[in-house]
């Protein structure tokens, strides 16, 4: 099980890689912009995904001028020099996309990484609300037990790892500047 669940993972590694390339750029350079402005990175996780922020805040390489966002009562405190960088684990999650509908009525440009899920009829996806969408490609469990049922659902694990492309694609660019 451990090597399939391995081989599962390298899989969607490079699934990311290959496929949200220019995303993860196109991200980087709008988070980048907090940078260049006085503004500020802010970042949101949802459920699980509150572990990036525990990480960009407080892992080994912090990612800096990084904020937790504020509850969605005190987005006044944001202005349009700000970005935000949005985690969920799906593209269709109600709290994420009320989040962003908050975000955008304020012009805050925005940055999710999740699972861009297919929408049922005319459902509002964060791919309909925000600036760009990164792809996690990690629709449902990676491994089939013997009974046909599927398990290992590592959605934090696939998300630090985007978080990581994204954070480094960003100091690159910093660095050219």
């Amino acid at each position: 099980m451990l090597k399939i669940f391995t081989t599962q993972l390298s899989g969607i590694f490079t699934k990311i890689i290959n496929n949200e390339e220019f995303q993860i750029e196109d991200g980087a350079r709008l988070l980048a912009q907090a940078k260049f402005g006085d503004g500020s990175i802010y970042l949101h996780g949802v459920n699980e995904m509150e572990a990036i922020l525990i990480e960009s805040s407080m892992g080994a390489e912090p990612l800096l001028h990084i904020k937790e966002l504020p509850s969605i009562n005190h987005f006044n405190s944001l202005n349009e020099t700000d970005r935000v960088l949005l985690i969920t684990r799906f593209s269709t999650d109600e709290a994420a996309i009320n989040i962003a509908l908050a975000l955008r009525k304020r012009g805050i440009p925005t940055v999710a990484i999740c699972n861009v899920a297919t929408p049922d009829n005319d459902e509002i996806t964060l791919s309909n609300i925000v600036d760009i969408v990164i792809d996690t490609k990690l629709a449902k469990p990676l491994i089939t037990n013997s009974d046909g049922k599927r398990f290992g659902f590592p959605t934090t694990m696939i998300a630090l790892f985007t978080y990581h492309a994204l954070a480094y694609t960003m100091q690159e660019i910093l660095d050219e500047y």
